[in-house]
């Protein structure tokens, strides 16, 4: 083995990463996920310099004094500012390949299945920027089957949900590839946009989009629960303007979410309408699989499953579904590349 051989072997690392609107992970050959960070940059306003990146930014957000802004550069799963972002995928690059004389690294990168080919290309740009020797491109709810553990080669119909922080991803997939798909941009963010509107149209009270999203995962739900329960909430009373202390329970919320949780359920119906019947009697067996952290909020499984009649199971790791999926696709490469995306036919 020749040294510049062994030089690669020991310092390559393949990546494979699922940049999210929310959070980002990464997945490093070999390592499994080794990075998973908030996707927010918080920055001085004057001149852009990046101050915080990941955790640190995000402790930030709504803490922030007028020179510094945080932000989060990925929008609906696209990018909303290409700087920042670069920015944020080479910095993530970095702390997944700690050595200072790293071969620059292959990624695969998983992206909504809705958008167009000029987001496609700043994805790619951010990445090559960003230190990427070669960059392909994976569609989330494929990357999701099969971080599943979904057989997406069979010539079986598979129904995948991947609800993440900015996009709902719902796909049917048979014989490696998307048979019909449905990407809106309704997920978890409009989760806590529906949380904040309810506080503020019947409370009078402006909540952060932080308390929000603890409101979220703490009280919220999709179908009536056993016991329902309730929390306190700070706010700034917009009368007032004084912080006041309120109490929300869990049926007013999850009447506040009714909206956003009906128009995911929607799509899936929508993508069922349109399945051919063979896939359809596939997936009345099977049931459909959901990933992503919008799946973890309680009760949407019965939820879907009341309104649809088909079996909904939660994938085990839903979070890291697509990192995962990017992942067994950078461990085999050869299987997986006629599924993938090349930057060459961008």
């Amino acid at each position: 083995m020749s040294l510049y051989t062994s030089t690669i072997g020991k310092f390559s690392r393949d990546l494979g990463i699922d940049l999210g609107t929310a959070n980002t992970l990464v997945f490093a050959k070999g390592k499994g996920i080794i990075l998973s960070e908030p996707s927010v940059v918080a920055v001085k306003k004057n001149n852009n310099k990046v101050l915080a990146i990941g955790k640190e930014a995000k402790k930030m957000v709504g803490r922030t004094h007028g020179g510094v802004v945080a932000i989060r550069p990925m929008k609906s799963g696209v990018i909303a500012d290409f700087e920042i972002t670069e920015a944020m995928i080479r910095s993530f690059i970095n702390m997944a390949i700690k050595h200072p004389f790293f071969i620059k690294p292959r990624i695969i990168i998983g992206i909504p299945s809705g958008i167009t080919t000029v987001e496609r290309r700043a994805v790619v740009d951010a990445a090559t920027k960003a230190g990427a020797k070669e960059t392909f491109l994976i569609e989330e709810p494929m990357a999701a089957a099969i971080g599943s553990d979904i057989s997406i080669f069979e010539p079986q119909g598979n129904l995948i949900i991947d609800i993440g922080g900015g996009t709902t991803e719902v796909a049917i997939i048979s014989l490696g590839g998307i048979v019909i798909s449905c990407s809106i941009r309704v997920a978890g963010d409009e989760m806590d946009q529906a949380i904040i509107s309810h506080c503020r149209r019947n409370y009078n009270l402006l909540v952060g989009e932080r308390t929000a999203e603890q409101v979220k995962i703490e009280i919220g739900s999709a179908f009536p629960m056993k016991t329902e329960k309730s929390m306190e909430v700070r706010g700034r009373d917009l009368i007032s303007g004084l912080p006041k202390n309120f109490t929300l329970t869990s049926a007013e919320i999850r009447d506040a979410l009714s909206e956003p949780i009906n128009t995911i359920t929607d799509a899936i119906i929508m993508t069922l309408e349109k399945t051919p019947p063979e896939l359809s009697s596939d997936i009345m067996s099977k049931g459909l699989v959901m990933t992503g952290g919008g799946s973890l909020l309680k009760g949407l499984n019965k939820y879907i499953n009341h309104e649809t009649d088909i079996p909904v199971t939660v994938a085990n790791d839903p979070l890291s579904s697509v990192a995962y999926g990017t992942g067994y696709v950078v461990k085999d490469f050869s299987k997986y590349k006629k599924i993938l995306i090349s930057s060459k036919n961008i």
